[in-house]
């Protein structure tokens, strides 16, 4: 029998967010209690905000429902594990999907790990070998964590940093947002020995440190992430703009392409048009627009419309295998002029 009424809640709630309706007898013998106990415990979960739904009957069961908030959830060694391992999996790459919230709750996770659980997770991680990895460089999940925990905290941020030519340089920073390109990681921070805002790429970033010293968050100049880290590799590096129309509505589009990819705007005629620019080859943005799965239609620059045919025509002898081989001959090469009328319909 647990005397302890806040471990017996806590034991309680493990068993309700177990997917199923629990009678109350069977939770009276499991936590070693009088159904009128058990009783009491649920109407003080309610009283926290968990959802409790009661059914009538001989037996009447309990079960936890979804409500209006997300309350804290209580996991098992084996669930936890399960959910580490995952995140950090994902956190290693600049996944799409995988972003600062999911980097966030892996540095909860961690922070309240016990040292048994803490030390299975990185064993189960180092004896695994994904089959596929994400494009961009990869990053140690405890550099992701800890800059996370600093965003949230509000908490300066020191590391070193790696510049393009191999020079390295200490930063102390206030950190203000993880940005994730679904090629790599970037921090938007506020460098306070260059008085600045700036942008570190993560993968370029070591021995990252949390002092402890709390600071005001500062208002980005353009008040959104993603949108100075667009403005700001822009400013670095050569780029172009381009135009592409999709045959389907902005509001479909837009869940299937990353926010700083550019502007989507429906054309009136059941498509939309995405206007950007551009800092990676055009055969990655080639590639990204054919993972929407929508039809669509390069209109500029031709450099895009030549890769966009190239990569159609090489995809569909692909498809016709060793016949489109001999019909086509090896080898590639531009298929068709960049201007040529119709270029870039859809993959």
């Amino acid at each position: 029998m647990t005397t302890d009424t806040p471990a017996r809640l806590l034991q309680l709630l493990s068993l309700l967010q177990t997917p199923r309706e629990w009678p109350g007898g069977e939770l009276s013998e499991r936590l070693g209690v009088s159904r009128r106990t058990v009783r009491r415990d649920i109407d003080r979960l309610r009283e926290l905000g968990y959802p409790v739904q009661a059914t009538k009957g001989s037996d009447g069961g309990y079960r936890l429902v979804a409500g209006k908030a997300m309350p804290p959830l209580v996991l098992d060694d084996e669930e936890a594990v399960a959910i580490a391992v995952g995140l950090r999996a994902g956190a290693g790459h600049a996944v799409e999907g995988v972003d600062e919230a999911s980097v966030r709750a892996l540095a909860k996770l961690e922070q309240v790990l016990p040292a048994r659980l803490r030390h299975r997770v990185s064993t189960l991680q180092a004896a695994t070998t994904p089959l596929t990895s994400g494009d961009g460089p990869s990053i140690a999940p405890e550099t992701l964590t800890v800059m996370a925990s600093t965003v949230a905290g509000h908490e300066r941020l020191r590391f070193v940093y790696r510049d393009k030519d191999g020079s390295e340089s200490r930063r102390l920073t206030e950190p203000h947002r993880l940005v994730s390109t679904g090629l790599r990681w970037y921090l938007v921070a506020y460098d306070l020995d260059r008085a600045g805002w700036r942008t570190f790429r993560v993968d370029r970033v070591s021995e990252p440190f949390a002092t402890g010293a709390r600071f005001s968050p500062r208002e980005l100049p353009t008040g959104n992430a993603a949108e100075y880290l667009r403005q700001s590799i822009q400013r670095r590096q050569e780029t172009y703009a381009f135009a592409v129309r999709f045959a389907a509505p902005a509001e479909r589009v837009s869940a299937r392409l990353p926010v700083w990819l550019g502007a989507l705007e429906d054309d009136g005629e059941g498509g939309c048009v995405l206007r950007g620019t551009a800092g990676d080859s055009v055969e990655w943005l080639a590639v990204r627009l054919a993972m929407t799965g929508y039809e669509f239609t390069v209109r500029e620059p031709g450099e895009l419309m030549a890769c966009v045919r190239e990569l159609g025509g090489r995809l569909s002898r692909a498809g016709m295998g060793d016949a489109g081989e001999s019909a086509t001959g090896k080898g590639g090469g531009w298929g068709g002029g960049a201007g040529e009328s119709g270029a870039g319909e859809g993959l």
